[in-house]
């Protein structure tokens, strides 16, 4: 029987460090970003269908964020000041992000290839629900960011600037709210969350 190697190169997201050219306080691997955009990306469709009236389906939009990140598996993590300096690198970038997408794809047996190959591709097949990932990957990166500048390191201190602004141009009223109402926790220490609960 053939093996079949998807999950296992799933499982090394772990082993990808981010923010490669910044000194980091705590290590962030691709896996826990991947995590923390999921639960941000479903809670941004919560808040689109509960607090606006959205017709989206949150399960679908975190599944989907669990994976916007996984051809970084074969890429590795390019930090945003090389992917995004030149609009022909950034082209060559997406065409390697979509080979390697292929490739992970084409380790799975056939059968199973067409959901997997909606959740890789849904910037591509959902745009119109893709926006709550993308922000919710900026908010990630933004909440790193603060957790950074808790702990005294200031080489974040412009990336979270940038970050904010970018978050906030996006115009998505469910980012604005979970950046209001959410984001500000990410600021306090643990005996101040717990004493947020009384």
């Amino acid at each position: 029987m053939r093996k079949n190697g998807f999950f296992a190169m799933l499982g090394r997201m772990k082993h990808i460090t981010r923010w490669g050219l910044m000194r980091n306080t705590m290590r962030e691997s691709l896996s826990e970003h991947s995590f923390d955009t999921a639960v941000i990306a479903h809670a941004l469709a919560v808040i689109g269908r509960e607090e606006y009236g959205r017709d989206v389906d949150p399960g679908q939009i975190a599944a989907a964020a669990l994976f916007h990140d996984a051809s970084e598996i074969l890429t590795g993590d390019m930090p945003t000041p090389v992917k995004y300096n030149n609009p022909d690198i950034q082209n060559a970038f997406h065409s390697v992000e979509r080979a390697a997408r292929e490739r992970l794809l084409a380790m799975l047996p056939p059968a199973l290839r067409p959901p997997y190959r909606t959740l890789f591709a849904f910037d591509a097949e959902r745009p119109e629900f893709y926006a709550y990932i993308k922000a919710a990957d900026k908010i990630s990166a933004y909440t790193k960011c603060l957790e950074e500048q808790r702990s005294g390191n200031r080489e974040f201190d412009q990336a979270a600037r940038q970050l904010y602004e970018t978050i906030l141009s996006m115009h998505l009223p469910e980012a604005d709210y979970f950046m209001e109402k959410f984001v500000p926790g990410f600021g306090l220490t643990l005996d101040e969350l717990q004493a947020e609960e009384h």
